[in-house]
């Protein structure tokens, strides 16, 4: 009985001392593991238009190389705020990101009592690319390069009236920034959209607009609008022979749309590179950068540390027009 006793022990004991074995050989594994199921992008906005445009560019090219689906998710309203908490409050596995737009620098200081903190409570994985805005005219405004618009402005204050998509939204900024930097007055006539704000502006209701390159591009090459020059730091792929405002006599003025991808505060570590990794490897993907640049969007790729500076700059200079301009949400 005792032999049978001890047997049974150190049975046992090898049983124990086995699993613990395999279960420190598959634990290295399962760190590797990721991603082991579907990943959900939020985006923040409705399906269609850019931003959509951009997410599922990415989501293919994130499929193809992680080999698991890379769903998107689109959640709109409250001008980003309810597909961006959502993110926020997910859980910090990998498993839900948020592809981040200029909106969220802008909303961090035009909306204070936001229920999220884009500096606190989301890590950022890196960003993707950017559209410059389009100054854009109407062929009936006198002008035909920056300088002489400005001196319209200064000239005739009451004369040019600019469109926006909306109140606080990035093409009124955009006008408000470069209303301040030229030392100019115009009138601001808000729409519900950059559709009805194109559409004013062809018709002649209104003067001028800061607008994405994709929603006026097609307008520049017919003749309905006139491009006098790109908001980027540098001359747009969709544009190449319009100079920058700051080739044109506003130096250090910039605006564009830009989206980076984001997860919610305490993702691991590996899994911020492992996607960065990913995301980086976009350069060789001339399928994903074809799909954007023919539709004026600029590859813009940056390591997580640069599109968190990056996206504190950007917080600041906002919040540095909003506060000049007496902006307000609606």
């Amino acid at each position: 009985m005792r032999r049978t006793e001890t047997m049974t022990k150190r049975r046992g004991l090898l049983g124990s001392m086995v699993a613990a074995w395999g279960l420190s050989l598959t634990m290295p594994l399962r760190a590797q593991a990721y991603p082991a199921r579907p990943i959900k992008l939020i985006v923040p906005y409705p399906p269609g238009g850019t931003t959509d445009l951009v997410a599922r560019a990415f989501a293919e090219h994130m499929t193809r190389e992680l080999g698991q689906p890379f769903v998107v998710d689109n959640r709109p309203g409250a001008a980003t705020n309810i597909g961006t908490e959502a993110a926020m409050r997910s859980p910090p596995d990998g498993y839900t990101l948020l592809l981040a737009t200029v909106a969220n620098a802008i909303n961090a200081s035009l909306m204070p009592n936001l229920a999220f903190d884009m500096s606190k409570d989301f890590a950022s994985i890196g960003l993707i690319a950017s559209v410059p805005n389009l100054l854009v005219i109407h062929p009936s405004v006198p002008a035909r390069s920056v300088k002489e618009l400005i001196a319209i402005g200064r000239q005739a204050p009451d004369r040019l009236m600019f469109a926006s998509s909306g109140n606080g939204t990035g093409s009124h900024l955009a006008a408000e920034l470069f209303k301040s930097m030229a030392e100019v007055k115009m009138t601001h006539v808000p729409y519900r959209g950059s559709p009805q704000a194109v559409t004013d502006l062809m018709a002649g209701r209104v003067s001028m607009l800061f607008s994405p390159t994709s929603s006026v591009l097609s307008h520049i090459k017919s003749g309905s609008l006139v491009a006098l020059a790109s908001t980027g730091a540098h001359r747009t792929s969709a544009a190449p022979e319009l100079p920058t405002v700051a080739e044109s006599g506003l130096p250090g003025y910039e605006t564009s749309v830009w989206f980076g991808l984001m997860a919610p505060k305490g993702t691991p570590k590996d899994v911020i590179d492992r996607l960065n990794r990913e995301l980086i490897k976009l350069n060789a993907d001339e399928k994903f950068k074809q799909q954007l640049t023919t539709q004026g969007i600029d590859i813009k790729f940056s390591s997580p540390e640069q599109m968190t500076e990056y996206m504190q700059s950007e917080i600041v200079k906002w919040s540095q027009v909003i506060k000049s301009a007496g902006v307000k949400a609606d």
